[in-house]
This record gives C-alpha cells, sequence and structure tokens, in this order.
C-alpha cells in the first residue's frame, strides 16, 4: 500500500473556503486503477491558521505514480491555481510505503 499525503497551511480567514473548494471539486479518483481511498483532514487551529491534509491511498506507488500523469489528475487539478491564495506556501508532499497494516476484528 502507499499513502501520498499533501499538508495545506490556510489562514482562518480561507479556512471555510478552502473546505468548499475541496468538497465540491470533481476528483476522478474513483476511476483510477489502484485507487483505495480518499481523506481530507483537517488538523488544529495555531496562530491564526488551521493544518489540512489530503490522503490518498493507493494499492501501489506505481498507482498513484501513474494517477500524477494522467488526464484524469490533469483534470481534478485544472483550477488548483484558483486556490494558491486560499493557503500559505507550497503544499507539501510526503509519500510513504506501508510496512504494516493492522486492521479492527470482524
Amino acid at each position: 500500500m502507499y499513502l501520498a499525503m499533501n499538508r495545506f497551511t490556510v489562514p482562518v480567514a480561507n479556512a471555510a473556503e478552502f473546505e468548499e473548494l475541496w468538497l465540491n471539486r470533481e476528483s476522478h479518483l474513483q476511476n483510477m486503477e489502484g485507487f483505495v481511498s480518499f481523506h481530507m483532514l483537517k488538523g488544529p487551529e495555531d496562530e491564526g491558521r488551521v493544518l489540512y491534509a489530503s490522503h490518498t491511498v493507493w494499492q501501489t506507488e506505481a498507482h498513484f505514480r501513474a494517477w500524477t500523469t494522467s488526464e484524469a489528475f490533469r483534470a481534478s487539478h485544472a483550477r488548483a491555481g484558483e486556490s494558491r491564495p486560499l493557503y500559505e506556501g507550497t503544499p507539501q508532499f510526503e509519500g510513504f510505503q506501508s510496512i504494516q497494516s493492522i486492521d479492527a476484528s470482524a
């Protein structure tokens, strides 16, 4: 399993608009081979900023890499430049390989 995460630092004044943008966008993820799940996470507020993280799980890193070069990726990020004023700096990407997984008992 491969986890791809982008972290965003958003001024509190922009938080509602940032959330609305993410909640109403077309992600195109469901049609991608190897896609497992997506979560947009809202973290703590600190010094007038809110930390957000987009968290996408893929079967393999190769599936994630295929997503980043696909037409679906370009379509889902076509308006990304419009959201730039909503957060500070650039999104911080982090990619992780799963080395262990523990699931809830049935």
